[in-house]
């Protein structure tokens, strides 16, 4: 049967976990839309509990949609204008799908000490969030650690700009990041605090690298002054032209190659 009502349980069910972060962690549940996002959700590991899929969908994706039925716990049909009602986006695909938080969350005692980390605090735009989640793992950083003051990583707009990466990279929690700063580096890693100030350390004079974790601050404000002040080194990207700062994805983009990338 193909499900045409907006009052459908699992489509009530998909379009909440989309408006909702307190429905997400409530739940333990997201919503992920797109053949792409939703393929790569399910060869990352992740459980899909539900896939809402059109007729045309599983014709076009068939080698995604046909493992996604076969994965998920429910399977429901939808007809086209349903879709279009349902998608999160200007053209959707057809395939939605509502799947399991997971459980790839770092726990500081057991940090690769020699490993590369960028603490995130209070990033608040869910696109810069997502590019820089990917970024850090197109560039093989070892994890994340975010403040609660950053957006929900199961945002639609974080899944979509991370392409994916929110279901591979390690990703921490943290209340209190002087507190999370201070236990890296109590672990053996060096903290690096990123700021805009013309007294700062500039990164191309530091080798970061192996065994050091970069704090990157909010899209406004950068790090908090505290944050700052437990860090053992505060470095930042030199800049000779007139802007005042960077955005914070592109700042992130050039902190984490210099991390990947250390000079001699």
């Amino acid at each position: 049967m193909v499900v045409t009502s907006k009052d459908n349980q699992w489509v009530k069910e998909w379009r909440g976990l989309c408006d909702s972060a307190k429905k997400r962690r409530e739940s333990g549940l997201f919503a992920i839309e797109g053949a792409r996002l939703c393929g790569d959700a399910l060869r990352s590991g992740v459980s899909i509990r539900a896939v809402l899929y059109t007729a045309a969908a599983l014709a076009i994706y068939t080698d995604v949609v046909g493992p996604l039925i076969a994965a998920a716990d429910t399977a429901v049909e939808i007809s086209p204008e349903l879709s279009r009602h349902m998608g999160d986006t200007t053209n959707p695909q057809g395939v939605f799908c509502i799947a399991k938080t997971l459980d790839n969350s770092l726990i500081i005692d057991k940090i690769n000490i020699i490993g590369i980390y960028s603490a995130l605090e209070d990033i608040q735009d869910p696109g810069n969030l997502g590019t820089i989640i990917r970024t850090a793992e197109a560039l093989g950083l070892s994890g994340l650690i975010l403040s609660d003051g950053c957006c929900d990583v199961y945002n639609p707009k974080v899944l979509r700009s991370s392409m994916g990466g929110v279901f591979r990279m390690p990703l921490m929690r943290v209340g209190n990041m002087p507190d999370a700063v201070t236990a890296l580096q109590e672990r053996g890693l060096t903290a690096y605090a990123c700021v805009v100030d013309a007294d700062a350390t500039r990164i191309t004079d530091v080798a970061m690298g192996s065994g050091s974790a970069a704090g990157i601050g909010n899209e406004g404000n950068g790090l908090k002054p505290e944050t700052v002040a437990v860090c053992r080194h505060a470095v930042t990207i030199p800049m000779d032209g007139h802007a005042e700062s960077l955005n914070a994805s592109m700042a992130a983009g050039i902190i984490l190659w210099e991390m990947t990338h250390p000079r001699n």
